[in-house]
């Protein structure tokens, strides 16, 4: 899979997961894609919100390697 591929599917898992962090008052961004590793940041609600980790985890990490398989781990920056 190529790099182009690699980021459209990624933006692609993101528009999945993005209205239900809106719902929250949250949203997501895209930092960069690097050795198999996304980092994203959280932004508004989903910032402060002790959830957000497992939100991270299980919602958006197993989203993104629904559509990039290769992908090993989704990382905050903060």
């Amino acid at each position: 899979m190529t790099t182009q591929e690699t980021l459209e599917n990624v933006e692609k898992a993101l528009s999945e997961i993005r209205p239900f962090l809106e719902s929250d008052g949250g949203n997501i961004k895209l930092v960069s894609i690097e050795n198999n590793i996304v980092k994203v940041q959280l932004e508004g609600a989903c910032t402060g919100c002790s959830v957000n980790q497992m939100t991270l985890k299980n919602g958006v990490e197993a989203t993104i390697k629904k559509h990039a398989p290769h992908i090993q781990e989704v990382i905050n920056i903060e």
